[in-house]
């Protein structure tokens, strides 16, 4: 905009990691326009100042090879090549695959999709036509109907019925559990960056019980096929419609093994003390409804031992909820600790639980050394699952929002039955 509407000269500036999507995917899919890019070492993050002031006067461009100061000034400066001048709509994306990948032994169709990165390369249900067909009588929706378009990160990919159906064919999914995975896939992709972001599915209402959900014992553990099943779909579907390639569009630093499964799981409604509601509920939905919330986060702290009454396990936790840095926090906790802290400490609700870690928990600020409170009581939300054997929680950074004109990371599963 600046160059073309203003006639101001602009540069864009990338990390080394990232340039080629910024010369490559980014403009053949998004911009449509060839911005010229200064290429800048990598990693900046938590660097120094004096390794800054190293990248800029000492390092060479990565896409000229000049100096880093002499590309700047060139890139500025330098009237338009031919090809710069270019102005209009992205280009458009190459024509899709056809849907069918045509007959072949089942060990090179396996090697096929690996190849293609359309795997998490744990094993998975080749979606043959007859298994896709039988999925999608999990759903009254046509099989061509769009549930949304993905433009990023790169090109237009229409999210549709049939294509959530193949990869939930692909993760091991089952027809009853269509109408979830359908509306999970109202969120595709998942969240990522380039350090070591991790997503969370939570699922409330009836349907937890009638496809058969844990949210009793190991409710995070690999023990049940309905919580695996459909955390893995979100992962093989960010890949697949989602676009999301290691190196290509995608480059965390880390990572996080909880992409695999996403930390799907259910909330145990039923073992929720008097006076304390379920999310959906705190989100505005009816209890009879069934809803999968999705939130993205960075951080994941288990406690290191039970919660006691002769100490004051919201003290605690506010304690760990110190080092997260989002400005959001969710607590999981087991059932025996709702009930700890109803009964022992007072909390009626989630609500006022969650009030208290908003006007208590304090964070120092350095080098000032001042004090800040950096939650917001709706910022703060408590889930409570598990098997009540024990009284452990963690503390994590999802972003919930019980918000839902706000929030956008609820969909009504009834929906897509």
């Amino acid at each position: 905009m600046l160059e073309q509407q203003y006639n101001i000269p602009a540069v864009g500036s990338a990390a080394s990691n990232i340039v080629k999507y910024a010369l490559n995917h980014d403009f053949q899919y998004t911009n449509g326009s060839p911005i010229r890019y200064i290429s800048f070492p990598f990693p900046v993050a938590g660097q120094s100042q004096a390794v800054h002031h190293k990248y800029v006067f000492e390092s060479k461009d990565a896409v000229s090879g000049k100096p880093m100061m002499q590309a700047f000034i060139d890139a500025l400066t330098a009237p338009l090549t031919e090809k710069e001048k270019y102005k209009g709509p992205a280009p458009e994306p190459s024509a899709e695959a056809s849907r069918y990948l045509g007959p072949d032994t089942e060990e090179r169709l396996h090697q096929l999709f690996k190849d293609n990165d359309w795997t998490d390369y744990l094993p998975i249900v080749l979606p043959t036509e007859e298994r896709v067909a039988d999925m999608l009588k999990g759903t009254s929706r046509r099989p061509e109907e769009i549930i949304k378009v993905l433009d990023w990160p790169g090109g237009r990919r229409e999210v549709t019925v049939e294509r959530v159906a193949i990869c939930a064919v692909m993760a091991g999914a089952r027809r009853e559990h269509l109408p979830v995975i359908l509306a999970l896939a109202n969120h595709i992709p998942f969240g990522n960056s380039t350090s070591s972001m991790a997503n969370m599915i939570l699922v409330s209402g009836p349907i937890r019980d009638e496809i058969g959900m844990n949210y009793g014992l190991n409710v995070m553990g690999p023990h049940n096929e309905a919580n695996s099943v459909i955390g893995r779909s979100y992962t093989i579907m960010s890949k697949t419609i989602g676009g999301l390639h290691s190196g290509k569009t995608t480059w965390s630093t880390l990572g996080s093994t909880m992409q695999y499964n996403n930390v799907c799981i259910a909330e145990n409604e039923q073992a929720l003390p008097e006076g304390w509601e379920p999310f959906h509920v705190q989100a505005g939905f009816k209890p009879n409804q069934s809803v999968i919330t999705v939130a993205t986060g960075w951080s994941y702290i288990s406690s290191v031992t039970e919660a006691k009454r002769e100490y004051p396990v919201h003290m605690w936790m506010g304690e760990y909820m110190k080092a997260l840095t989002m400005g959001a926090a969710t607590v999981i906790m087991d059932p025996s600790v709702a009930t700890l802290l109803k009964d022992t400490y007072g909390f009626k609700s989630k609500v006022e639980l969650s009030k208290w870690f908003a006007d208590n928990v304090e964070k120092t600020v350095y080098p000032s050394g001042n004090k800040t409170k950096p939650f917001q009581e709706s910022s703060v939300n408590v889930i409570v699952t598990g098997g009540g054997g024990q009284t452990t929680w963690f503390v994590t950074d999802f972003m919930l929002s019980r918000n839902m004109v706000l929030a956008g990371g609820s969909t009504l599963i009834d929906e897509w039955r």
